[in-house]
């Protein structure tokens, strides 16, 4: 079997009835885009997509011809060879999505799961609710509203965003969060790298006594130093590492102790194959992998090793989405693994072509 093709399909959807934002972001429109990896065999793999000029282009040239079963050297040349040898930034985010295509072309061409051919260690996976952004008439009756209507669906962990409010009102937000939540419930705050060291202290002091699971990405994404700082300082968790990439920047992070918990994505760190490398490194230093992203691929990430926490997840939290992605399971607070060959992200595109043709 032989690659023949690599493309990206996308689906513009218009514009959000409520925009939302977090600390340093606004999210205005939706939409979705998938990678897609032919063969001379008639077998696709298929993931959620990148740029396409990157993909169509460079990593495309690199790929028609190959045997996609070769995941490490697939991994290589997509790596090498076309470009400056910098490891960081949009390109390797471009390989990473190609990557977990292949990994379900894989799946598929092998009759097995995703997470089985990257270790198996289980086939379901704690997930949390990722939710609590900032938004136009969001006060902290409605984001109390919000959050325990996770757990109405089934998550037994939620999470808010932080650092877009002034001190006292986040605070009270994530004060009003456990209250109406209970002592049961895992709680997460996220602050989007919204703080030097010494604001991120100064907060991360404020809501210890909320007994949070983890205090994420406090700092400037550069500041390896202040994130360090910051963990030496409070007894919650630090989580981190969501917009690092590959294993030598996550290395950087682990090294220097700016991370309690590893949040390498696995599309923007370079794919699934970039992943378990990390994941490892995670483990030779006792730490937890928490991957951020969709929990689709991250799922995958957390049931293959033996240092997965827990996985990202927006499993019936977006009614646009669930109308054209088929749902995984929630059981318990935890996501089940489907059985279907490769990733098992099931689409439905004539639903999607309908609705971007509007």
């Amino acid at each position: 079997m032989r690659i023949t093709d690599v493309r990206v399909i996308s689906y513009p959807l218009g514009k959000l009835e409520r925009p939302y934002r977090n600390s340093i972001l606004t999210t205005t429109n939706k939409g979705l885009s998938f990678v897609e990896v032919l063969t001379d065999e008639g077998v696709t793999g298929v993931c959620f997509g990148g740029n396409r000029a990157t993909i169509e282009g460079s990593i495309k040239a690199r790929l028609v011809g190959e045997d996609p079963l070769d995941a490490a050297r697939l991994w290589h040349r997509m790596f090498t060879g076309w470009r400056k040898p910098v490891a960081k930034g949009d390109a390797i985010a471009a390989i990473g999505c190609v990557d977990n295509a292949l990994w379900d072309l894989r799946g598929k061409i092998l009759g097995q799961p995703v997470y089985r051919l990257l270790g198996g260690f289980r086939n379901r996976v704690p997930a949390y609710a990722a939710g609590g952004y900032y938004e136009d008439g969001k006060g902290l009756p409605e984001l109390a509203a919000e959050l325990t209507g996770f757990v109405d669906a089934g998550y037994r962990a939620v999470k808010m965003k932080v650092g877009g409010a002034p001190f006292p009102e986040d605070v009270a937000r994530v004060r009003a969060a456990r209250e109406a939540l209970g002592p049961d419930i895992q709680l997460m705050v996220d602050a989007n790298n919204a703080w030097n060291a010494a604001e991120a202290i100064r907060f991360g002091r404020a809501v210890e006594r909320y007994d949070l699971t983890w205090f994420e990405e406090p700092c400037w994404p550069d500041d390896l130093e202040g994130a360090a700082a910051v963990c030496r300082a409070l007894d919650t968790p630090v989580a981190s590492g969501e917009i690092e990439y590959t294993r030598w920047g996550c290395r950087d992070l682990i090294e220097r102790g700016a991370a309690d918990i590893v949040q390498a994505d696995p599309q923007t760190t370079g794919g699934l194959t970039e992943w378990l490398r990390i994941a490892a490194l995670a483990s030779a230093h006792h730490l937890p992998m928490a991957p951020h992203g969709n929990h689709y691929v991250g799922a995958h990430a957390v049931a293959a090793v033996d240092n997965g926490m827990i996985v990202e997840s927006y499993a019936g939290l977006h009614p646009w989405q669930d109308e054209f992605l088929a749902p995984m399971r929630l059981e318990d607070g935890e996501l089940v693994l489907p059985d279907t060959p490769g990733l098992g992200i099931g689409v439905d595109r004539a639903a999607l072509e309908r609705a971007a043709s509007r």
